[in-house]
C-alpha cells in the first residue's frame, strides 16, 4: 500500500510558504506553518486569509471552505511543533548553508518524516542530511501556488521509491500535476526558463526595443500569456539574478550569465513587482515602462559595463 502524507509541516512564511499552506489546507490536510525568521507567525495566517478572500470574492471558492481551511492551519515559530508531521516542506531563503542547517535540524526533530525542499535551483542531494538522504525529496511549487498547477518532484538516486510515490500522490491530492525529474541544478523549468529571461533582458539592455515592445512581441509571436520582462518582474529580479548566477556557476554556459542591466536593477533595489519598480513601474495602473531604466539603456553605459565584465 502506498504511503500517504496526512499531516503537513511547512517551514517559511513568505509568499511560497503561505501559498503551499493554503493549498494543503484546502485539500483537507492539517498543516503546521512555521515562521523561520523573527516576528509574529499569525501574520502568515492573515496573508492566507486575504488570499482566499480574493478567491471567495471572485466566486472561485466557497466562504465556508475558506474558513474551514484556515482552521486547519496552525502558525507557530517553533520547529518542535512539526513533530508528528508526515511531510515537512522547506520554503526559506534560497541559500545553501542556511537550508543545510535547517535540514539538519529537521532530520533530528522529525526522525520519521519525509523532508522536502521547495528550492527552484539548488540540488536536493546538496541539502539532504547524510542520515536522511533516502527520505529527502524536492517539491518545487510555482508562484502563485494556488493558481499554478505544476509541481516538479525532484528525486536523488538514493530517494526511496515509496517516498517518491507518496510525493506524487500528495501533489495529485492538491489538484496539481507532478512532473518527476532527476535531481539537478534548476530541474526542468528553470534550466529552460532562465536563458529565455536572460536573453530578453540582454536584448533590452542592448537597446533592441522598449520593454513593452519586447513583451508584446513574445506574447503575440509565441502565444505566451506574459512577456519575459513582466514575468521577470513578477518572479522577482533578485530571484532571477540568483538563479542565473547559480546556473552559470554550475554549467559555465554563457546563456545563464546575468546581464549588466539585471545586476544594476538588483543592486539598486528595483526588484520588480514586489518593490513597485523593475522593468516596469507598478505605481501606475496599468503598469508602464520604467523610464529611468529605458534612459539608462539609451545612454549606452550598460553596454560598456557588459563588455568590460565579459572581458575580465
Amino acid at each position: 500500500m502506498t504511503q500517504r502524507f496526512n499531516k503537513i509541516g511547512i517551514v517559511g512564511t513568505g509568499l511560497m510558504g503561505t501559498g503551499i499552506a493554503e493549498v494543503t489546507a484546502l485539500a483537507g490536510l492539517p498543516t503546521v506553518l512555521v515562521k523561520a525568521t523573527p516576528g509574529d507567525p499569525s501574520a502568515a495566517l492573515a496573508r492566507i486569509d486575504k488570499s482566499m478572500g480574493r478567491r471567495v470574492k471572485k466566486g472561485n471558492l466557497a466562504a465556508e471552505a475558506a474558513a474551514e481551511a484556515l482552521g486547519r492551519i496552525r502558525a507557530t515559530a517553533e520547529l518542535s511543533e512539526l513533530a508528528g508531521c508526515d511531510l515537512i516542506i522547506e520554503s526559506i531563503v534560497e541559500d545553501l548553508p542556511t537550508k543545510r542547517a535547517l535540514f539538519a535540524r529537521l532530520a533530528s526533530v522529525c526522525p520519521g518524516a519525509t523532508l522536502a525542499s521547495n528550492t527552484s535551483t539548488l540540488k536536493i542531494g546538496d541539502l539532504a542530511p547524510a542520515d536522511a538522504t533516502e527520505r529527502t525529496i524536492g517539491l518545487h511549487f510555482f508562484s502563485p501556488v494556488p493558481m499554478m498547477s505544476l509541481v516538479e518532484v525532484a528525486h536523488t538516486p538514493t530517494t526511496r521509491a515509496d517516498v517518491r510515490a507518496a510525493a506524487e500522490d500528495f501533489v495529485a491530492r492538491l489538484g496539481k500535476t507532478a512532473v518527476p525529474v532527476l535531481d539537478s541544478t534548476g530541474f526542468i523549468v528553470n534550466r529552460l526558463l532562465v536563458p529565455y529571461l536572460i536573453g530578453a533582458i540582454a536584448a533590452y539592455g542592448n537597446g533592441l526595443a522598449r520593454p513593452e515592445q519586447i513583451d508584446t512581441a513574445m506574447k503575440l509571436g509565441c502565444g505566451h500569456p506574459l512577456g519575459p520582462l513582466a514575468l521577470s518582474d513578477l518572479i522577482g529580479l533578485d530571484v532571477v539574478y540568483a538563479m542565473a548566477k547559480l546556473l552559470y556557476k554550475e554549467f559555465g554556459d554563457a546563456r545563464f550569465r546575468p546581464p549588466a542591466l539585471l545586476r544594476r536593477l538588483v543592486q539598486d533595489g528595483h526588484l520588480g513587482k514586489k518593490t513597485g519598480r523593475g522593468f516596469f513601474d507598478y505605481s501606475q495602473r496599468p503598469a508602464v515602462a520604467n523610464e529611468d531604466i529605458w534612459n539608462l539603456v539609451c545612454g549606452g553605459a550598460l553596454r560598456e559595463e557588459e563588455i568590460v565584465e565579459q572581458a575580465a
